[in-house]
């Protein structure tokens, strides 16, 4: 007898008739899934497939082969549970767990998810999957924690003695080298990379060692290793970098190159002295990921014209400004990517180089050998260059580099550690930089930082509080209706948010944007700066421009769904 599936399929004409007794024929002799003899013997796509299976059993669908599913959610089963009964808990929200059926028509399955979601008190939420998306759920079940466990079982109590000795090149040697110990830390570093984490963190702690990923700006704890093998952790990772192992009275900085699913990628590593023992943290730079456009980082309406209509100066000062990780040298490279072309000399220097760019001269920074953004500048004047990109402007010495080689007929990008667009002027004016030179170098200001961005595979309609609302009201009624953004609707403000789904791991963000200030220089501005740089003649000039405010221009984003005006208020808090 044909399986409700197969009936229906046919019902539905998706297969014949005779596939459908083929099929199920098959399945019943070799004991293949229905579903795995459909998408790869019989042709029927795998979302058409997982369609029609949501309309047959009356449930939501989740596609789980995209999917990377949470750790803490996967864990709530066991391994044996799920392979048994088919079913996987892929998203956890409060004390709501949505699980995933292969075969919703079996009761047990059912039965059994409600069993065990219900001894931790939650209620479940069914969706429908296909046998090909149990199948990716499964082999993350086995990724990170199966080989973990494996490298630990491997170190043994003999090695759970040797970390404990005192942490000396010769003591430590052997453990280092193990393979254990170096598959584990690989599988800490290619878990990162494949789950988009911009950082790693192992932290040492009373009874264990914690890895956390920084992934969209938020930490999340990824791994509980013993406390033993933290100190043989750190010391592979100390020995990939070419760092000292036998220092740990003080920080030391290093770097490994590793290439990873045909991904070369850069880290950098950061050790800092704890009480008895050292945390590590590692920043991922993927070197061969292109730089992205303007309009993907969050650019958008008159900010974005701003740019693209004095990018193309022969010569002038581009300067980026916000704190640390707020994306500037991202946008950096976003607008290089515009200016590189057959016919220029683009020559950067960079502390690490994050991106490549094809056809650029890129430079990293080696502070050690004495090779400064300020050493390093000279040396590139000397270099025929066109356009000149500095990672950071930190001394005077690199400002007052920055500022003549714009005066001499070269495009200057850099970044600065400023608040704000207005704020750069008067760091470089504390820079000892003229305010003469200054005034008729200056090209363009922005300033950014970033935000999370809304899942759109599950945003809704969301309701502020009333404080926030006024603030919102506030803060738009002083936009130009002549640069408000398409689509933005200072009568009615309608705000967003996430309500959190698998492919978003529950969250209701993914990936981050931009919010942004942008400044042009004018005639009346660079009077401005040569008078001084009174505050309020720069407030009027800027009302002239049509200026928006990184506050201002984030609100409009949350209207316009890109994310929440949380994250707004958060991000441009002082």
């Amino acid at each position: 007898m044909l399986s409700p599936l197969l009936q229906f399929l046919a019902a539905e004409k998706v297969i014949t008739p005779a596939m459908a007794e083929n099929v199920q024929l098959e399945s019943e002799k070799s004991g293949q899934p229905i579903d795995d003899l459909l998408t790869a013997r019989d042709g029927v796509p795998e979302e058409v497939l997982l369609a029609k299976k949501g309309e047959l059993y009356h449930l939501p669908t989740v596609d789980l082969t995209t999917q990377t599913i949470k750790r803490e959610a996967l864990e709530l089963f066991p391994k044996e549970i799920v392979s048994n009964y088919q079913i996987v808990p892929f998203q956890r929200q409060g004390e709501k767990l949505s699980v995933a059926l292969v075969h919703p028509e079996n009761l047990k399955a059912r039965e059994a998810a409600d069993f065990l979601a219900r001894q931790e008190g939650w209620d479940t939420s069914f969706y429908v999957a296909t046998s090909a998306g149990l199948k990716h759920a499964l082999d993350q079940y086995a990724n990170l924690s199966k080989e973990v466990a494996e490298a630990l079982v491997y170190i043994g109590a003999a090695e759970e003695k040797e970390a404990a000795r005192s942490t000396t090149e010769a003591g430590l040697e052997e453990v280092v080298k193990s393979a254990p110990v170096s598959k584990m830390v690989n599988v800490i570093l290619r878990h990162a990379i494949e789950g988009k984490a911009s950082d790693i963190h192992i932290e040492p702690g009373e009874n264990d060692s914690r890895v956390r990923y920084r992934i969209d700006g938020i930490l999340h704890t990824t791994l509980t290793l013993p406390k033993y093998i933290h100190a043989s952790v750190v010391s592979r990772i100390k020995v990939l970098a070419n760092l000292k192992l036998d220092e740990t009275r003080k920080p030391q900085d290093g770097r490994i190159h590793v290439r990873i699913e045909g991904r070369e990628v850069d880290v950098r590593v950061s050790t800092m002295p704890l009480i008895g023992s050292e945390k590590v943290v590692m920043r991922i730079l993927d070197v061969t990921s292109g730089a992205p456009k303007l309009q993907d980082l969050g650019f958008m309406g008159h900010n974005l014209k701003e740019i693209e209509d004095n990018i193309h100066e022969p010569n002038g000062l581009f300067l980026v400004t916000g704190p640390t990780g707020s994306g500037k040298s991202t946008t950096l490279f976003a607008c290089l990517s515009i200016l590189n072309q057959e016919g220029v000399n683009i020559v950067t220097l960079e502390d690490p180089v994050e991106y490549f760019l094809a056809g650029a001269n890129q430079a990293p920074i080696r502070p050690e050998v004495g090779f400064t953004f300020a050493s390093g500048l000279r040396s590139i004047l000397r270099q025929d260059p066109d356009i000149i990109m500095v990672g950071e402007i930190r001394d005077n010495e690199t400002a007052e580099l920055a500022v003549q080689a714009a005066l001499t007929g070269h495009i200057v990008l850099s970044t600065l550690h400023t608040n704000d667009a207005v704020g750069a002027v008067p760091r470089l004016l504390d820079m000892k930089v003229e305010s003469f030179l200054l005034a008729s170098t200056i090209n363009v200001l922005i300033a950014q930082r970033l935000v999370r961005r809304i899942c759109q595979n599950c945003k809704e309609k969301a309701t502020v509080a009333s404080d926030i609302r006024q603030v919102a009201e506030r803060v738009l009624a002083k936009v130009d209706d002549q640069v408000i953004f398409a689509g933005v609707d200072k009568n009615n403000l309608q705000f967003y948010r996430g309500q959190g789904c698998a492919k978003c791991g529950g969250t209701g963000f993914e990936g981050r944007l931009s919010i942004c200030e942008v400044i042009a220089n004018t005639r009346n501005l660079q009077q401005i700066i040569n008078k001084g740089f009174a505050l309020a003649e720069v407030e009027a000039e800027l009302k002239e421009q049509g200026f928006i405010s990184m506050m201002q221009d984030g609100i409009m984003k949350a209207l316009l769904g890109l994310t929440t005006v949380e994250e707004v208020v958060v991000a441009t808090k002082e």
